[in-house]
Formats: C-alpha cells, sequence, structure tokens
C-alpha cells in the first residue's frame, strides 16, 4: 500500500507512524510532478497511492496541485486527508464522485476560535480610544458594554464554531447558534435554522460566519441582512469570501449596520490593491490567515497520525467528509 505525502511531512512525523506502518510503500512529492522513494528520484507512473496527505506545507510550497493530481490520474486511491476545514472547492467533488473518502481537518479550529474572540473583544471594549486619549495626556473616563452584556450569533457550527462557543460562553454572552439542525446544544442559549436569522439580526452585537458555501450561503450577507443588522454591531467573517456580498457592506458600514466588520476571507483572494476595503476605517484586513495559529501544524499532524492508525486498523476516520459536503 502506497502513501504519498510532502517530504516536511513525512520528516514530521516518521518516528510516530513506523511501528504501525509495516511495509507501507512512502512516497514523497520533491518538486511538481517529481517524486522520491527513499531520498531517490523515480518514475511518475510508480505513483499510485492508496493514501494521500495534503498537508499546507505541500499547498505553500506548490505542490497541492501534484498531490490531488496523482489522486485524481490513479486508480487506487482510497483515502485522502486535507488540510482543509472547508470542502467547497469544486475539486473535492471530482474526488469524492471517484469513491475516494475524504477526511477534513478540525487543526485550525483553535487558532481561528481565538481570532475571533481576540477580534471581537478588542472591538467591544474601547481600547482604540483608550490609545487615543494615552497619546492626547487626556485623563477621560471610557464608560463600555461588558462582553457579558452581548448577544453574539454563529451562523454554522462545525469544529470552529464549536471552538468560538467553547471561549466566548465563560463570558457570560448569550449565544444563538445557526446551523441546519435546530436539536439544543448545550453551549448555545437558542439554536436556530437560517430562516430565522434576519428576525434575530436587529438584536445581535456580534455575527460570525463560519458555516460552508454552499448555493444557500453564497452571498448570504445581501442589503437585506445588512440593513437587518443592528446599528453599532460587529461582523466577523472566517467562513469564505462568498458569503459576503462586499458592495453591499460597503453601503452597510455607512450606518453602521455593521459599525465594524473583520475580514479575513474574500470574494477575490489575494486582496486585490485597489480595492476598497483595504483602506476603510471600519475594516480590519487580514490575509486569509485566521487559521495560522503555532498549534496549528501539530494538530494537523496527530489527526493524520490517528487516521493513518485508523485507515490501516479497518477502523472509522475522524473528520470524514459526506458526499453533501461537496455538493453531490
Amino acid at each position: 500500500m502506497q502513501l504519498l505525502l510532502s517530504a516536511a511531512a513525512l520528516e514530521r512525523v516518521k518516528d510516530r507512524i513506523a511501528p504501525f506502518v509495516g511495509d507501507l510503500d512512502i512516497v514523497t512529492v520533491a518538486g511538481p510532478d517529481s517524486f522520491q522513494r527513499g531520498g531517490q528520484d523515480i518514475d511518475k507512473a510508480d505513483v499510485d497511492p492508496e493514501i494521500v496527505w495534503s498537508t499546507l506545507d505541500a499547498y505553500a510550497g506548490g505542490l497541492l496541485g501534484t498531490l490531488v493530481g496523482r489522486t485524481l490520474q490513479g486508480q487506487k486511491t482510497q483515502w485522502m486527508q486535507t488540510f482543509n476545514a472547508g470542502l467547497d472547492a469544486p475539486i473535492f467533488k471530482s474526488i469524492i464522485a471517484k469513491g475516494v473518502r475524504i477526511t477534513k481537518s478540525n487543526a485550525q479550529a483553535v487558532a481561528i476560535a481565538e481570532y475571533v474572540v481576540g477580534h471581537a473583544i478588542s472591538l467591544i471594549l474601547p481600547i482604540d480610544r483608550q490609545r487615543e486619549l494615552q497619546a492626547q495626556k487626556d485623563w477621560k473616563s471610557t464608560p463600555y458594554r461588558e462582553v457579558s452584556q452581548t448577544r453574539w450569533v454563529l451562523v454554522g457550527y462545525g469544529s470552529i464554531g464549536k471552538e468560538i462557543a467553547n471561549r466566548i460562553k465563560p463570558f457570560g454572552v448569550h449565544l444563538t447558534v445557526v446551523r441546519r439542525s435546530v436539536a439544543p446544544d448545550g453551549l448555545a442559549d437558542a439554536v436556530v435554522g437560517m430562516d430565522a436569522l434576519p428576525g434575530i439580526l436587529p438584536q445581535t452585537d456580534v455575527v460570525v460566519l463560519a458555516p460552508a458555501l454552499t448555493d444557500e450561503t453564497r452571498d448570504m450577507c445581501d442589503a437585506a441582512f445588512f440593513a437587518a443588522m443592528k446599528p453599532g454591531s460587529i461582523l466577523l467573517n472566517i467562513g469564505r469570501g462568498g458569503l459576503v456580498d462586499e458592495d453591499a457592506l460597503k453601503v452597510g458600514l455607512e450606518t453602521d449596520q455593521p459599525a465594524h466588520a473583520v475580514l479575513d476571507v474574500f470574494q477575490t483572494e489575494p486582496l486585490p490593491a485597489e480595492h476598497w476595503i483595504w483602506e476603510h476605517p471600519k475594516v480590519r484586513v487580514t490575509a486569509h490567515t485566521s487559521n495560522s495559529g503555532q498549534g496549528t501544524p501539530g494538530r494537523g499532524d496527530d489527526l493524520f497520525v490517528a487516521n493513518l492508525k485508523n485507515f490501516l486498523a479497518g477502523e472509522p476516520l475522524l473528520n470524514e467528509a459526506t458526499p453533501r459536503e461537496v455538493g453531490l
């Protein structure tokens, strides 16, 4: 059985997987459409892996296309572990349609949750105003609304949404979760479907977008969405850029609906230099980097090692995607 992965990924986990990989044929991606076994170049015709591990380092190194290409061109691939949390990219539909099992990653959930909570609290508390007064040497009081008095809405409640809830509920916020299943959740004060969202936006202080990008959610934040938002509220998008109609957001910002937007994802990435979002005083821009906590790579390695052990033992895989998640 053949395993295909990046050389960097193998170096990180080789000692951990050694006890149970047995006679596994381990092949690394050496470059675009080039491969090695044990540090020696091999013909690409010999690469038809049963297992593919798509890692963030492979993506950053320009090797993702080679990993995906072998998955689609080969005849033997049974399982792919990906670093992606969301599977809205069309390529995943092609992979699952071929009969390949995909397990998605929750490694980034902790980092993204801390990103969300950190940005939100820094906007709820008058930190910027206090810095301004300090610079002016102006001794003035800065009253503020406590975080515990705010109402939050999480749109999407997968691994990322749950990590956000775990961190924000101890502050005492009122939390509403928006998802397909409206079954109660221990961390949420209310769980509602997407159709209820327009009715709760006028009372919501913080809206966090974390759903998958589907036909239902694409451009969900349109003119009507922003018109319904509470003046002075905060919007955070760590889901997909396609969730937000950026022109409608610009209009909403003019009336403080929302008063602040924290955006990690955009309709076009990288965000074009001439885009109005860069310089808008009410918008914080980050370069699709909310997942970049120092613990993310290690958690990704842990997930792969656990899933590899399970796969080889014929046991259930963690975070396995369903055909519905890729639009099948």
